[in-house]
C-alpha cells in the first residue's frame, strides 16, 4: 500500500432513494480506504453495498455527509469527468455499461474521450484484449455475445482506462469458473501494481483475496477487518446472512470430531500446505 495514503474518505454518509419513503439505504457510514488496498465489500441483499459503490464515482450523491476520492468531493459536479477518470466502475449487469456497436469500439470509447494517441490506443486495446481472452471478439457486436463474454468486455473496457481506483459490483456473477478465476487473477495483478480495488461480492473465496473485509447490514457498517478475523466469526456471519468459506467449515467439522486442525485454514492453498506437512 502506498505509504498508507488515504485515497477514499467517506464521512458520515447517509443516502435514501426517493421511492424508499425516507428509509436509508446507507445510514451514517464512515470509512477510509488506503491507496493500493483491496477491499471486499460484503453484505446480504439490500444491505447497501451497490449503493455505496455508486457513491464512489458520483453516480449517486450522498444525502448527508461527504465522499472524497483523492481529495475530490464527489458532490461537486464540476469535477465529475476528472473523478470518473480516476475511479473506474464495473457493473453487475454488463448491458448497463456497453454502448458501442463493436467490441473493439467499446474498448476504444473511453480511450478516445481521453484523447490518447491512436498508436497508444491500439497497443492498449491489444494488451487488454489478450489479458482477458477477448481478442477474437473484437469485430463482433456486444449484443451478440454471451453474458460471460459481455462481462469480460465490460471489465476490459474499464481497465483499458487505467483508473487509479477500481470499483467492481459483483463482476464475476455471470462468469463460469474459468472466467471468474481469470478476472480474480487480473485483479490480484492490478493490486500488485498499486491499484486500489473495491470489490462488491457474495463470493467468500473472492473476499479472501482482499486486504480488508467491510460488511454492511441494513445500511450500517457492522464489521471491518482482515479476512482471517472476519471468517472466524461464524455466528456473527450467519446472523448477517453470510456464508462461511468451505475451508473454514471443513476445519470446524474435523475439529468437532477430534482432529488437531489449526486455525486459519480458509483456502485450498491453506489446506494443501497443511496436508503436505504431514
Amino acid at each position: 500500500m502506498e505509504n498508507n495514503r488515504v485515497i477514499v474518505q467517506i464521512h458520515g454518509v447517509s443516502f435514501a432513494y426517493p421511492e424508499a419513503g425516507g428509509k436509508y439505504a446507507l445510514d451514517n457510514i464512515s470509512l477510509e480506504i488506503l491507496a493500493g488496498e483491496m477491499i471486499a465489500l460484503l453484505g446480504a441483499n439490500g444491505s447497501g453495498k451497490s449503493t455505496l459503490a455508486r457513491l464512489l464515482n458520483g453516480l449517486l450523491l450522498p444525502g448527508k455527509g461527504q465522499v472524497l476520492v483523492d481529495g475530490l468531493d464527489t458532490s461537486d459536479e464540476k469535477i465529475h469527468w476528472q473523478l470518473r477518470q480516476k475511479v473506474g466502475m464495473v457493473f453487475q449487469n454488463p448491458d448497463n455499461q456497453l454502448v458501442a456497436a463493436l467490441v473493439e469500439e467499446e474498448l476504444a470509447f473511453g480511450l478516445e474521450n481521453l484523447g490518447l494517441d491512436p498508436l497508444i490506443m491500439r497497443e492498449r486495446i491489444e494488451q487488454i484484449s489478450n489479458q482477458f481472452g477477448i481478442s477474437e471478439l473484437l469485430p463482433y457486436p456486444p449484443h451478440r455475445l454471451s453474458g460471460g463474454q459481455k462481462q469480460r468486455v465490460a471489465i476490459a473496457s474499464v481497465l483499458a482506462l487505467e483508473p487509479e481506483v477500481l470499483v467492481l459490483d459483483e463482476p464475476t456473477s455471470m462468469l463460469d469458473p474459468g472466467g471468474r478465476q481469470q478476472v480474480m487473477k487480473e485483479l490480484s495483478r492490478l493490486k500488485q501494481l498499486g491499484k486500489t480495488i473495491i470489490l462488491v461480492t457474495h463470493d467468500m473465496y473472492e473476499a479472501l483475496l482482499a486486504d480488508r473485509v467491510v460488511i454492511l447490514k441494513e445500511g450500517k457498517l457492522v464489521f471491518q477487518g482482515n479476512p482471517q478475523h472476519c471468517f472466524s466469526q461464524e455466528e456473527q456471519l450467519a446472523h448477517m446472512g453470510l456464508e462461511i468459506p468451505t475451508g473454514r467449515r471443513l476445519a470446524q467439522r474435523l475439529k468437532q470430531r477430534g482432529f488437531a486442525i489449526p486455525d486459519g485454514l480458509l483456502t485450498v492453498k491453506d489446506w494443501v500446505e497443511f496436508l503436505c506437512q504431514k
